[in-house]
């Protein structure tokens, strides 16, 4: 998660106690939430405070909340509301661009960009020509990939977030907010020091900015290896992250929050304790020995973290929103003194810019890698390499897509083979942040073209986001154009779905495969979406049920997706589900069957993520046959499977 790795890996304390709300003021009590970073309940209460009454504030604290849990589609929703609304603020039109930008909605998101530079002319015209030249980037990197292959590695990732893979004695270390397990939680990990009874300190098992354990260094020592909690006792129940070795493998750099001595605090307001870096030495016995702090901790002043040493030992490279630097977090270097002390830090001006730079790595391949969101990009973090010479580092060259997405791209780390880890919160991964590895080298290539029409009207749609997912890890997303195409390479030997979106549309699907294709080619598969209606029943299609049953079954799931999909791309619509039965069995048992199964659906349009008061469900019984199987009519099975159906309507906007 971009917002914990980037200077703000933070742990929250509250000193003052906190008040009581009562029920009616569901708003202060969302907004109490808020600023004490626990998004996950701030969205639940703000959700609840707009269904009741549609406010500004409501609604663009929702936006950003889950701006800054990375939702981006939800994002873009509720940033396109709070844009809209009266007495706006241009900084809701900068984040409603930025969020259509990490949707792949580049034309949208430069017409947005436009929108707030007419509202705040000040901008830079350096500024202007990033914001418009990363859209316009974006969609020729897209148009032109870089022959890389991305594999999720899924042994490794977990629902959580999971980033800063390095290799160590031929496995793997990395960092992760996963679940714990059981015989490690609250054993030798704690705190450097203790407060009095006065003090309340943060939840020492789980992060209220994610409601996910604290991030914890994990080891896989080999292929089939399970994995487990790196040996390490780095005296922090917070987190723990962006781990790094000497060559050698024995001394351990990495970024860890932990409780200091003294807090600089203002009265009733909470704080925040910033990030550190600290060393560890393995003994004779390969024991890790107690962390050394860096030379440049000042935890209540500013962080430091990404720590990468490089190859021969000498050189710490780290990030830190120290005072004098460029932007948010810049790079900086510090040199390993004879006597093993450090020399003073100097900022990387050729990388650092106005935003904020993450993970830097010096490679043996000659390059300079590093992640930044300040420079013409795809969105959010993108990878950059910069090549290492005797006069510096040259010009910082974005490395194209799908190394980098619309979304936040980081931690790469490359050996000379070319291979290597890196870590996205691209969609189709497992959780948040997940770990990739990849290669540059594709055999064969195969491209897939389509259209999306409007199913009503048989035109090509424009605007629309279409997503390729690849069984096994990878997401590719594009945009279509004024014509309604698209387009994707695709790997070999691989399984695709492809997913079609839009506001005021129904969501459409299918599959591609390259199994068995043993020659380049282009594969083509058209998509067609259905225009959103007030009140207009939709069929879902395939949404039938066994005689007398209500569960749902496998391929009924499947189209209830599509629905599930449709919701989360118009956040801001409510749906009646319609169940029917066919005409066999008495009236009112039908209706009471009709009702079970609509309330099965409901259930399981929930259960996937959607809120419960965005869904009513209604069963209508024997009534509105699709045919003439009524009562008393000698019908097949399949004529009266046609009649156990369930549709949809949209009743709110």
């Amino acid at each position: 998660m971009k917002k914990i790795q980037s200077g703000i890996f933070t742990v929250l304390f509250l000193f003052t106690f906190t008040v009581k709300v009562k029920a009616q003021y569901v708003l202060k009590e969302a907004d109490t939430q808020f600023e004490l970073f626990n998004y996950n309940k701030a969205i639940d209460l703000y959700q609840k405070a707009y269904h009741k009454k549609a406010s500004l504030h409501a609604a663009e604290r929702l936006a950003g909340v889950y701006r800054l849990v990375d939702n981006y589609q939800q994002a873009e929703n509720w940033y396109a509301i709070a844009s809209a609304m009266p007495k706006s603020t241009p900084e809701n039109t900068l984040y409603y661009a930025k969020a259509l930008q990490s949707n792949a909605k580049y034309e949208q998101a430069k017409t947005a960009y436009q929108k707030y530079v007419s509202l705040k002319p000040e901008v830079s015209a350096a500024q202007q020509q990033i914001w418009f030249a990363s859209c316009d980037s974006a969609q020729y990197w897209i148009k032109n990939p870089v022959p890389v292959t991305l594999l999720n590695e899924k042994s490794l990732n977990s629902t959580g977030s999971d980033w800063g893979a390095v290799p160590y004695q031929n496995g793997t270390v990395f960092s992760s907010d996963r679940d714990l397990p059981a015989d490690t939680k609250n054993s030798k990990s704690r705190p450097f020091l203790k407060f009095d009874g006065t003090t309340k300190l943060p939840d020492p098992n789980h992060y209220g900015w994610t409601g996910n354990e604290y991030f914890r260094l994990y080891q896989k020592a080999a292929a089939n290896d399970s994995l487990h909690i790196f040996a390490l006792n780095a005296e922090t129940n917070y987190h723990i992250g962006a781990p790094c070795f000497t060559a050698d493998g024995n001394t351990l750099y990495f970024t860890l929050t932990r409780i200091p001595k003294k807090i600089i605090r203002k009265k009733g307001e909470p704080s925040t304790i910033n990030l550190e870096i600290y060393s560890s030495t393995k003994d004779a016995n390969g024991t890790w020995g107690k962390p050394v702090p860096f030379r440049y901790n000042k935890v209540n002043e500013w962080s430091v973290g990404d720590p990468s040493i490089s190859a021969d030992g000498n050189t710490l490279y780290f990030v830190s929103d120290m005072p004098g630097g460029k932007g948010g977090t810049d790079i900086y270097s510090a040199a390993k003194n004879a006597d093993g002390s450090w020399a003073d830090a100097v900022n990387i001006t050729a990388v650092n810019t106005n935003g904020n730079e993450r993970n830097p790595f010096s490679a043996a391949d000659g390059n300079f890698y590093f992640s930044s969101d300040g420079l013409i990009g795809m969105g959010g973090l993108d990878i950059y390499k910069a090549r290492q010479t005797a006069a510096g580092l040259g010009t910082p060259v974005n490395m194209g897509y799908p190394v980098n997405s619309p979304q936040d791209d980081f931690a790469l780390n490359i050996n000379l083979k070319g291979t290597g880890f890196m870590a996205s919160n691209r969609p189709g991964g497992i959780g948040n942040d997940d770990i990739y590895s990849f290669t540059a080298k594709m055999i064969l290539y195969f491209n897939l073209e389509g259209t999306v029409y409007d199913r009503k009207t048989n035109l090509p749609v424009d605007g629309v986001t279409v997503t390729l997912n690849k069984q096994g890890g990878g997401t590719l997303t594009a945009i279509t154009a004024n014509q309604g195409t698209f387009r994707f390479n695709l790997d070999q030997a691989s399984a695709y779905n492809l997913k079609s979106e839009k506001a005021n549309y129904s969501s459409d699907a299918a599959s591609i495969t390259t199994m068995n294709l043993n020659s380049s080619q282009t594969l083509r598969k058209d998509l067609f979406l259905e225009p959103l209606v007030l009140n207009k029943p939709i069929r879902i299609e395939n949404i039938y049920y066994d005689f007398a049953q209500s569960a749902i079954r496998p391929d009924a799931a499947i189209e209830l997706d599509k629905l599930i999909s449709t919701l989360k791309t118009n956040a801001t619509i409510s749906i009646e589900l319609s169940s029917y039965t066919d005409s066999r069995g008495r009236d009112e048992y039908n209706q009471w069957l009709s009702q079970k199964r609509a309330n099965a659906a409901v259930d399981y349009i929930i259960s996937r993520g959607i809120d419960k008061v965005r869904v009513t469900g209604r069963g209508y019984g024997e009534t509105h046959l699709l045919n003439r199987c009524a009562n008393g009519v000698k019908c097949s099975d399949a004529m009266h499977q046609l009649n156990r159906r369930t549709e949809f309507k949209v009743v709110k906007q």
